[in-house]
């Protein structure tokens, strides 16, 4: 059995947008949709440091779909468009399933990690940049970070972790022990973003 999941350090993470952008590309999103946004912890406005000078701090958190070991939106979704993986843990969303009735949204504590096409999907290109794998977007559905599927297919790593400037982006099997992302959560100090809600999130933030 796998669970796979991310580590990000925090203390190498430098909020350029990176993972967020690579992210874009590769999964052909549309107009005004982010599935991976890179926060400003603590700072009111993105890029505005904690505190009051001369007492301030700059850290960032990238969030997106945390590909929960017990997501709430699987619970909820009537139709079984939400689904997790058996084989890997990832949460995944079926779009020809999805009614777009949106429980799963609401369900989900990870305010903004998922998306809702309310009309057809607009492109800035008005071609596909992505990978060729990557399923066409729908009218009318939900859409999340999907690990990048189509790349774990081919025994790749998502697009985030690959194209991570500072190399603050791990990812893996966190059930195998011998695993880097595993090893790090073992070692590390880490956090998991609202973990009283009793999801057990499969993204680990190193501090």
């Amino acid at each position: 059995m796998m669970r796979y999941g991310f580590a990000i350090d925090t203390k190498r993470c430098i909020g350029c947008h990176t993972c967020s952008v690579a992210c874009r590309i590769e999964n052909n999103l549309p107009t005004g949709v982010w599935w991976n946004r890179a926060l400003t912890d603590g700072g009111e406005h993105m890029d505005t440091p904690a505190g009051e000078f001369p007492n301030v701090s700059m850290s960032y958190v990238t969030v997106a779909c945390q590909h929960c070991e017990n997501p709430a939106c699987v619970k909820v979704c009537p139709v079984g468009a939400t689904y997790k993986d058996p084989e890997t843990g990832v949460v995944r969303q079926d779009y020809d399933k999805c009614i777009g009735c949106r429980m799963c949204m609401g369900a989900c504590p990870y305010t903004g990690v998922r998306s809702f096409n309310w009309e057809e999907p607009q492109h800035v290109i008005d071609f596909p940049v992505g990978d060729a794998e990557v399923p066409e977007h729908q009218k009318h559905v939900v859409e999340k970070c999907t690990m990048c599927w189509h790349r774990l297919a081919k025994g790749e790593q998502p697009m985030c972790v690959t194209t991570c400037l500072a190399r603050a982006r791990f990812w893996g099997d966190l059930d195998d022990p011998s695993s880097e992302v595993a090893t790090l959560v073992r070692e590390r100090s880490s956090k998991q973003l609202l973990a009283e809600e009793g999801t057990n999130p499969s993204v680990y933030y190193l501090v």
